[in-house]
């Protein structure tokens, strides 16, 4: 049954992002299982709150609430202990209970999709940030902790590496959000830029909605800085791996700056040379890290919320 439950994971991840799936080669073979784990119920998660699969489809946001409500009950059960009914669940528990993951972790993460749900709108940058906390940020802390990590201030760099791949997503899927109701972009900057959000697809506004993606990937960059910082601290082949996913997420964001106006003609994508290039460079970057002293977590970065002085403490007595 465990060997069943890993295929359909691997085969989750190959269909829904073969970004993270390159990536997550680059793992040993203990913690690859528990991220491409990981991975499927988040991946599970999405899909059944946007109708779709894997990612593709027409989904139908926020038309049933009652799912995210089925979906946080099961997420209750299963860091409980209860049996799952469901590969997605088993998935998930499998990984809590290895890794001493607390609750509050995966229901932070479906927080982000009821913000989805209930057709949220984002009035500041803040704001937007707040929801890449929950759909992105805190699934990089998750897998920090999969990785053996426990310092805050380590689990801190991987929430921003996941803010940084969220900001990425947002500027590169702009169209495609919109297309399903789905609004990311602060409503201060769509002001600012003279965009009205019911015209944003319009193709009169596309030069400032290329400026407005280029801003978000401006503003993904200190995330992305941030992450590097947390290198060191993680286990050689894991290095490896995030940096490798950061560099590969890095430059999605480049080319829809690069692209302008352009950027929405064809989903933008590294392919399989460029991955391969780029895991060399990751590659270099971890080894960089383990030679010298990081710098601090930059001053002014949005911060996630952390857990109290107890919550810590019972965490880590149930970590392996």
């Amino acid at each position: 049954m465990s060997d069943l439950l890993f295929e359909h994971a691997s085969r989750s991840i190959a269909a829904g992002s073969k970004s993270f799936a390159a990536a997550a080669r680059l793992f040993d073979a203990s913690t690859r299982r528990s991220t491409v784990l990981l991975y499927t119920w988040c991946r599970h998660c999405d899909d059944a709150i946007d109708g779709q699969s894997h990612g593709f489809g027409n989904g139908l946001p926020g038309a049933d609430p009652a799912c995210l409500a089925r979906l946080e009950v099961a997420t209750r059960r299963v860091c409980a202990g209860d049996p799952p009914a469901d590969p997605a669940f088993a998935a998930l528990q499998e990984v809590v209970g290895r890794h001493g993951i607390p609750e509050r972790y995966p229901l932070d993460h479906l927080a982000g999709f009821r913000m989805d749900v209930e057709g949220r709108r984002y009035h500041s940058f803040a704001d937007t940030l707040d929801y890449c906390y929950h759909v992105a940020g805190v699934v990089g802390v998750m897998m920090a902790l999969v990785m053996g990590v426990r310092d805050e201030d380590i689990l801190d760099r991987a929430c921003d590496l996941g803010l940084a791949f969220q900001l990425t997503n947002i500027a590169r899927d702009i169209l495609d959000d919109h297309a399903i109701g789905r609004l990311y972009l602060p409503a201060q900057w769509l002001d600012e830029a003279g965009v009205p959000p019911e015209a944003l697809s319009a193709p009169r506004h596309r030069p400032a909605l290329a400026c407005l993606a280029g801003r978000l990937v401006n503003a993904a960059e200190p995330y992305y800085a941030s992450a590097l910082g947390g290198l060191a601290a993680l286990p050689p082949r894991s290095a490896w791996a995030v940096a490798t996913a950061r560099a590969v997420y890095r430059q999605i964001g480049i080319r829809v700056k690069a692209a302008g106006p352009a950027a929405w003609d064809s989903r933008l994508a590294t392919s399989r040379t460029d991955k391969l290039c780029l895991a060399s460079v990751g590659g270099l970057q971890a080894l960089v890290s383990r030679l010298g002293r990081s710098s601090p977590r930059p001053a002014g970065l949005w911060t996630r919320s952390r857990p109290s002085a107890a919550a810590c403490h019972a965490g880590a007595a149930i970590a392996p």
